[in-house]
């Protein structure tokens, strides 16, 4: 389709991390929807846990917009993509507006796209308008509006409003007395949180609108023919299994659209559930997710423990990705101190840790080009297995996270995303033990 459309886009930022970007995204989504309107949403930066909550929130597929690690021509089709189908486009930033090498605002002035600010105004009142003007003009951005979080009373919301002279606000959240569950890595699966369509509703339900300023949002003109050629069918033929369970929920949804679009038929399974690796998988996918809540579940699964292990001597290509790797090395120790034993591919004792121990952007290098992804991870990986490569930091270039390779399997903290060298992640899935 060529053309253009004028679709209102909005990218929902913060002065930092804990003013609620994702309570109001998730809150504004919900109400859109309920007002008839097609939503669409995405998530600056590497994240996983925060699009499975937009995407509850919306009813739709949740992507990654970042300039780095997705790349420009890849947001460019997906915005198309999205203003095909959708009357709004929600994009949650990451961390502060300015914060990151790229930042939500630089993804903002790229695309043209103005800025809905999240203020969390439980502590102030006037001073919202300084905050509000600071970050529109240190970049400077296009600021659309505000949405002022945690708000008191009426008459705090008029303070508010007040204080920030040409800027509208939008929208009051009150506080709430009831939030969405936190872990140490982000806040809890949705499918793990009680009601979480009725806690959804109450946001919704909570979130104050003025619809004359919101009226007045302009819309942004989207190219439609962006669009991203399809890679080169070079898993045609292949069945991937991929665990996809509690334990294994970490992946991009673009992950599993490049696999298929390489040709590659997808088979999920549940280690958590002991169920064995499929019998027809020509390789195995391994993602993040929260193993060491699952230790004793894991401990116990007989069938899929024997089932990777025979798939690992049969010299079948296995991907691992944090989470992942941690499932296949020799134990794991929970957060308790409790150790588990896992599936023993990898030579190694896992533990967690009390503070990050990986986090940020980095790149694999490739004959096909560089990989991209990211790394967030609490535990440490205690091997005498020497690294087959590293990967390398964004933007520093310094060293990186190691990559394990051990006969078929490929193990790494990496998160890589897919879509940036289908080449590369081919090659991977079609890797025999050296």
């Amino acid at each position: 389709m060529s053309g253009h459309a004028d679709v209102r886009v909005l990218l929902v930022a913060a002065v930092s991390s804990g003013q609620g970007k994702t309570t109001v995204t998730a809150a504004l989504a919900r109400a859109l929807v309920r007002r008839g309107q097609r939503v669409r949403v995405f998530k600056c930066g590497p994240d996983f846990i925060d699009p499975m909550l937009l995407e509850r929130a919306s009813g739709a597929p949740v992507g990654s917009l970042d300039l780095w690690m997705v790349g420009r021509e890849q947001c460019r089709s997906q915005l198309a993509a999205a203003a095909r189908e959708s009357d709004v486009i929600l994009i949650e930033g990451v961390m502060g507006l300015y914060d990151g090498t790229p930042s939500s605002a630089d993804l903002a002035r790229e695309f043209g796209l103005p800025v809905l600010a999240v203020i969390d105004a439980s502590a102030m009142a006037q001073t919202a308008g300084a905050l509000v003007l600071g970050l529109r003009d240190y970049g400077p951005v296009d600021m659309a509006g505000v949405i002022a979080n945690r708000v008191a009373t009426k008459g705090h919301a008029a303070m508010v409003a007040a204080s920030m002279r040409d800027i509208a606000l939008i929208a009051v959240l009150p506080r709430q007395s009831k939030t969405l569950p936190e872990r140490h890595l982000g806040l809890v699966l949705p499918a793990e949180v009680q009601d979480v369509d009725g806690l959804l509703d109450l946001l919704a339900d909570q979130l104050e609108f003025d619809d004359a300023a919101w009226a007045q949002l302009r819309h942004t003109r989207i190219d439609l023919s962006a669009r991203i050629d399809a890679p080169a069918a070079l898993l045609a033929g292949r069945t991937i299994a991929v665990a996809r369970d509690a334990a294994f929920a970490f992946l991009y949804p673009a992950n599993l659209d490049t696999l298929r679009a390489l040709g590659a038929t997808l088979a999920f399974f549940s280690p958590l559930a002991d169920e064995a690796v499929p019998e027809l998988a020509d390789a195995v996918y391994l993602p993040g997710g929260y193993p060491e809540l699952h230790g004793a579940t894991l401990a116990a699964a007989a069938r899929w423990r024997a089932s990777i292990r025979a798939a690992h001597a049969a010299g079948m290509p296995i991907v691992a990705e944090c989470g992942g790797m941690m499932a296949l090395a020799d134990s794991l120790a929970d957060q308790a101190g409790t150790v588990w034993p896992m599936a023993g591919l990898l030579e190694g004792a896992v533990s967690m840790q009390a503070r990050i121990a990986g986090l940020g952007s980095q790149g694999l290098e490739t004959p096909h080009g560089l990989l991209r992804g990211h790394t967030f991870h609490y535990s440490r990986l205690e091997t005498a297995l020497a690294p087959g490569a590293h990967t390398v930091k964004h933007p520093s270039g310094a060293g990186g996270e190691a990559v394990y390779r051990a006969g078929s399997l490929t193990a790494s903290y990496f998160h890589a995303y897919f879509p940036s060298c289908p080449a590369a992640v081919a090659d991977l899935f079609s890797r025999s033990a050296a």
